[in-house]
């Protein structure tokens, strides 16, 4: 059966041929350990991480690429984050539409040190009010933390505003950038963003298992993790270099040099052209489902610029048996549940029920809606018999 794949807000699949390729390529011919010897090939190893890290810092306009530090996911980047900044007492101001990677690291550190968390919710259009960040600035606020684009319902944050509230309240600013890396623009320096995470295997086209952390130059944050980092190994400590602070351990080099093809393949192509095919692609979904009677979108009216993702539910089918049915009748790869977002769901009034949620990359067709909506139509029909 030919596979529909409609879940690039998990990973996006397929990925560009030269991602293979390079990765391949670095297994055969230089796959030695980076930074942990004079020899050729781990010098090669280690340029190549450089070269991924340069082009990283290029899509971001990062002005040194040291201050990017490698990750396993952006899981790992938030972490490093926020428990490598906040202290005992410290304050951080979030949203009702963060991921679980955001959530549970705050509300760890809320119950073993202490740190208050204030919540901000978006209004009834699901657009988030300015205001509604600077009411909850207080003397202790030490971070704000904000996904760019929900996972769930695709809503985006007024980041470049929020971003100029935090450099005039003097808080750094954070920024999940797990679903809009590689498909909306992102300017550092522009945004304010002191840290930004971001993920590998989404939008910028590399294999799972990567993923990093932009640290502003002037920001420090204590490292979660320590051991070999291959420089300075006569000190006790963990040396104060970037990004091997914040790097122990081999990293992932045959991962991150195709993450660097991927990177390729987005600054090529160009984050306008992507965001574009996405949409267009987002708003034809919406366009066909909202026609259908008995089935409910969540989120955003289709007008409004979003990330590549539908929230939607079929009338008298649980979710997760929708996405069975699409999958194992239609062949059809969606999203079903909570998303790893029950904060979210709660906010859009669907925790007793989960949603269906279908989401676009760049290698997705017109034809792939029709698909969808054609097998939602052919099980809305058996539900009436």
């Amino acid at each position: 059966m030919e596979i529909t794949y409609l879940d690039n807000a998990a990973s996006t699949w397929p990925k560009p041929t030269a991602v293979k390729q390079k990765m391949v390529e670095c297994l055969e011919e230089y796959a030695a350990n980076p930074g942990r010897g004079g020899h050729q090939l781990a010098l090669r190893a280690s340029k190549e991480l450089f070269y991924t890290r340069a082009k990283i810092a290029k899509l971001f306009h990062v002005k040194n690429p040291n201050d990017i530090v490698f990750t396993l996911n952006a899981t790992a980047a938030l972490n490093l984050g926020i428990r490598g900044l906040l202290k005992p007492g410290d304050h951080v101001i979030t949203t009702t539409l963060e991921h679980n990677s955001v959530r549970r690291p705050l509300e760890f550190l809320k119950k073993e040190i202490g740190v208050e968390i204030s919540y901000v919710k978006p209004n009834s259009e699901y657009i988030f009010e300015l205001e509604s960040f600077r009411k909850e600035f207080r003397f202790n606020t030490a971070l704000v933390v904000v996904s760019h684009a929900s996972n769930l319902i695709g809503a985006l944050a007024p980041v470049e505003e929020i971003g100029r509230l935090c450099k005039e309240k003097g808080v750094p600013f954070m920024v999940d950038a797990s679903q809009s890396a590689g498909v909306f623009p992102i300017d550092v320096e522009k945004m304010n963003i002191q840290l930004l995470a971001f993920p590998g295997h989404k939008g910028l086209y590399g294999p799972q298992g990567t993923g990093g952390l932009y640290i502003h130059p002037e920001l420090e944050i204590s490292p979660i993790m320590v051991g070999g980092t291959g420089s300075h190994s006569e000190a006790i400590e963990q040396p104060l270099t970037r990004p091997d602070r914040y790097e122990s351990g081999t990293q992932n080099t045959v991962g991150i040099v195709g993450l660097g093809a991927g990177v390729d393949f987005v600054l090529q192509t160009g984050v306008d052209q992507i965001r574009e095919k996405e949409f267009s692609l987002t708003y034809e979904l919406m366009s066909r489902l909202e026609q259908l009677e008995g089935v409910t979108l969540y989120g955003q009216s289709k007008e409004v610029e979003r990330a590549a993702v539908v929230a939607f539910s079929i009338d008298g089918l649980d979710a997760s048996e929708a996405a069975f049915i699409l999958d194992h009748e239609y062949g059809i790869a969606v999203r079903s549940g909570y998303h790893c977002t029950p904060l979210g769901h709660e906010t859009i009034g669907t925790l007793d029920q989960g949603v269906v949620r279908a989401s676009f990359g760049y290698f997705n067709k017109m034809d792939d809606v029709k698909v969808l909506v054609k097998a939602i139509q052919e099980i809305m029909e058996k539900l009436k018999q």
